[in-house]
């Protein structure tokens, strides 16, 4: 597996390279989905890769995948990689995978108040329409983890929180609840597994589809680094912004320089790539008890 991969070649149908990965077409029933080294943040694909973490990504996904297959059905098959797909280059960083019907909506969890939760809670007293306690402070553990569902946006582009009607109003009323049932089942239960390991899950992110019978489907990554907040439990303070091992030390990087947010990306520093590798393996090894 080389060190870097920021863009696949692969001899299938490319349906859609998004922020981290290149999505291909096998059938009409089945996937390629491949994990690159590229990082995302602020919904801006940045300029640098991290070494080895598509690998990272795809192996920690399919450990969730795994622990939460009687929560929810995913959309792993069991099939290894098809002919013409290089192992030692795809192996650890592809999964072949049902084809499904993406629906529109991120499916967000909070156990915590932090980040767009806490900033909307500041303003409005509430996060996604759902209010709160008034002062609570940041990083505080709310009484009972939350849905807080955001808009998909097109690479580029930046979610946007929205309540649980606009959700309704997008898939239905059914269907919206079995979203959310499925996100804060899949969240509760991987907070306990993690906080076993030291680890708070803060807040995690998750994508829905239907397959041909019209079944709720959890796919693209799971409880990663890139979807997720992680704090090592024994420096969780409340009130401050805990350190984590997730991408929000590259991201309190392009906020000290005072990015506007806007493509195109700065170069990140080699302290930071390296910084932000560290952490993605910490969250691994923390949480399956492997190496990569």
């Amino acid at each position: 597996m080389p060190a870097n991969l920021l863009s696949s070649d692969l001899p299938f149908p490319l349906l859609h390279r998004g922020k981290v990965r290149d999505v291909y077409a096998l059938s009409d029933t089945e996937l390629l989905i491949v994990a690159t080294d590229r990082l995302s943040a602020f919904d801006v694909v940045l300029p640098d890769p991290i070494p080895g973490k598509g690998a990272l990504l795809t192996q920690l996904s399919n450990f969730w995948f795994a622990k939460t297959a009687h929560l929810c059905a995913n959309h792993l098959l069991a099939a290894g990689l098809p002919d013409g797909v290089d192992a030692s280059v795809y192996g650890q960083r592809s999964v072949r995978c049902k084809r499904l019907r993406a629906l529109p909506v991120e499916a967000i969890a909070r156990g915590y108040l932090v980040g767009s939760g806490f900033k909307e809670y500041q303003a409005k007293g509430s996060v996604c329409g759902i209010p709160l306690p008034s002062g609570m402070a940041l990083a505080q553990q709310l009484g009972a983890p939350i849905f807080t569902p955001s808009t998909k946006a097109a690479v580029g582009d930046h979610d946007e929180n929205v309540s649980f009607d606009a959700v309704v109003a997008l898939i239905g009323a059914d269907l919206a609840n079995q979203v959310r049932s499925a996100t804060l089942a899949i969240y509760q239960f991987a907070a306990e597994y993690a906080a076993a390991c030291g680890v708070i899950i803060a807040d995690t992110k998750l994508e829905f589809g239907l397959d041909e019978a019209d079944n709720l489907i959890v796919m693209d990554e799971m409880l990663t680094p890139d979807s997720s907040r992680f704090w090592p439990a024994d420096e969780y303070v409340v009130g401050k912004n805990p350190p984590s091992f997730d991408k929000q030390f590259a991201r309190d990087y392009l906020e000290s320089i005072h990015w506007d947010k806007a493509p195109p990306a700065p170069n990140l520093p080699r302290s930071v790539i390296d910084g932000t590798v560290l952490r993605y393996r910490q969250a691994f090894e923390r949480l399956t008890g492997q190496t990569l």
